[in-house]
C-alpha cells in the first residue's frame, strides 16, 4: 500500500511541477521572479518543477496567486490554461509602484490609440 502512495505522490509532483514550469513561462518569468513573488528560494521552486517536492498546501495557494490561476489548474492533468494577454501584462506591471503603472498604462494607451487610427 505505501508504494501506490509513494507512486501517487511522485506523479503528483512531476505534473504539478511541469504545470507550474509551463506557467511561469507563459508568463516569461525566471524562477527567481517567481520565488521572490512567492516568498521562497529560488531553489525551492526548481525543486518544485522537477517534481523533487511537493509544496505545502499555504505555498501552493501562494504559487496559484502569484502565477495568476487557481491551485487546481497547477494540479490538473490539463495544465494551467493558457494565461491570457490581460494576464500577462498584469503579472507584469503587478509588481511595479503606483507611479510607474500608471506611467505604463498611459503608455500602453497611447500605443493602443495611434495604432487604431493608424488602421482607420
Amino acid at each position: 500500500m505505501m508504494a501506490v502512495k509513494k507512486k501517487d505522490s511522485a506523479r503528483l509532483a512531476k505534473r504539478l511541477g511541469g504545470n507550474l514550469s509551463e506557467r511561469r513561462k507563459q508568463l516569461g518569468w525566471t524562477q527567481e521572479m517567481v520565488a521572490e513573488r512567492v516568498g521562497v528560494d529560488a531553489e525551492t521552486i526548481s525543486r518544485i518543477e522537477r517534481g523533487a517536492h511537493l509544496p505545502s498546501l499555504p505555498t501552493l495557494d501562494r504559487l496559484a496567486v502569484a502565477l495568476r490561476c487557481s491551485a487546481g489548474d497547477l494540479l490538473s492533468n490539463e495544465g494551467p490554461e493558457e494565461a491570457s494577454e490581460a494576464a500577462t501584462f498584469g503579472a507584469w506591471i503587478s509588481e511595479l509602484g503606483t507611479d510607474d503603472r500608471a506611467f505604463v498604462m498611459t503608455v500602453v494607451r497611447n500605443c493602443c490609440e495611434y495604432l487604431g487610427n493608424r488602421s482607420k
